[in-house]
């Protein structure tokens, strides 16, 4: 029971920290359009939280008429995250 209830809180909080991450992401991409002052403190967190994820992907996927299609990638294999997490702890409610 307090195994099952421990997994299930650590699903749930995997479940939040990918969920502010996509929106993290999705900050930055706006943030990208307007171009904001370079050393601003938000614009250093988001860059320096986001980058080491989106840049393998930005190796891999070039820009398309300078359109950056690394972070729709990465917020696509997020989602696919979240659905496995969600499969996950409705088997292991069906288990316990």
């Amino acid at each position: 029971m307090l195994g099952s209830a421990l997994l299930n809180a650590l699903i749930n909080v995997l479940d939040l920290l990918l969920t502010i991450y996509i929106w993290l992401i999705i900050a930055r991409a706006i943030l990208s359009w307007v171009m904001p002052y370079a050393y601003h403190p938000v614009t250093n967190f988001l860059y320096k939280v986001t980058e080491p994820l989106l840049r393998p992907f930005r190796r891999l996927i070039p820009p398309i008429s300078g359109l950056d299609l690394s972070p729709l990638v990465v917020i696509f294999m997020i989602y696919f995250l979240k659905e496995i997490l969600s499969r996950l702890k409705i088997k292991l409610s069906l288990f316990f």
